[in-house]
């Protein structure tokens, strides 16, 4: 998978990947947990987060729900991902290729659990 494309597209797409993941982790965790938690992995994850969502108050709703806020900023960098990576690439389409951070964690799953499927 990473022969497919230059390391400087890898490296722009896990970096607009584990950003995209931690907003949708961030999500997750306001879903059971107050913003003014003391558990350790959801104060980093607003504090990792913050800037992020303050950039992104200009043209975020206003009727947004605040729980919702980093659902919703998540969804610009997956949009990022999605279209104009593979544009930028020069692809029509790139299909389940759009993803090559979630390509290499699903091989490495399968590895592990010693999966024969192709």
């Amino acid at each position: 998978m990473t022969d497919a494309f230059p390391i400087w597209v890898l490296a722009i797409d896990y970096i607009l990947g584990v950003v995209m993941w931690t907003l949708v982790g961030r999500f997750g965790m306001q879903l059971f947990l107050p913003k003014e938690s003391t558990f350790f992995f959801s104060r980093f994850f607003i504090r990792v987060t913050d800037p992020l969502i303050k950039l992104f108050k200009p043209i975020t709703p206003a009727f947004l729900v605040e729980a919702m806020v980093p659902l919703y900023v998540a969804w610009f960098f997956y949009i990022t991902r999605f279209y104009l990576m593979p544009w930028l690439l020069g692809y029509s389409v790139m299909g389940m290729l759009s993803f090559p951070l979630e390509s290499e964690i699903t091989q490495a799953i399968r590895y592990l659990f010693g999966s024969s499927a192709p």
